[in-house]
């Protein structure tokens, strides 16, 4: 059995629900998808605007890869997830904005959006990541 062990970010409370802020297994880091939540109190912010709930969304992504002693630049999945195709092009500019400085190496994450139900009224984006430390 692989060892594995479960992360969550110094700044956070662990998730209420029954699953990991993200595990860690060997050399590779899964962050659960992240909501755009406060991570100390765990109430959404930003209702309405998409753009400032995905740098919200990001920044609780590095948190927890943080935890499992990664970053972006460990990173080779991305998948977002969207209420509406709507918010697709906000959410774009806010994630690369937020990414391209984040990956020294210059070679940014894959990434896969989809278009979905949420599991909170107040979620626009959500955000899992997949990355493999050296």
């Amino acid at each position: 059995m692989t060892d594995r062990s479960a992360l969550t970010p110094a700044n956070a409370k662990a998730p209420e629900l029954p699953f990991s802020a993200g595990v860690r297994a060997g050399n590779t880091v899964q962050v659960s998808g992240q909501g755009p939540t406060d991570p100390e109190t765990g109430a959404f912010v930003f209702q309405g605007d998409v753009k400032a709930q995905t740098v919200q969304v990001l920044q609780n992504v590095e948190s927890v890869l943080k935890a499992g002693g990664a970053g972006f630049d460990d990173v080779i999945m991305l998948r977002v997830y969207l209420t509406t195709r709507d918010h697709f092009s906000a959410m774009n500019e806010a994630y690369a904005e937020y990414l391209t400085g984040r990956c020294e190496s210059g070679v940014l994450p894959s990434r896969t959006t989809v278009m979905v139900g949420l599991p909170h009224p107040d979620m626009l984006v959500e955000i899992d990541a997949l990355a493999v430390v050296a």
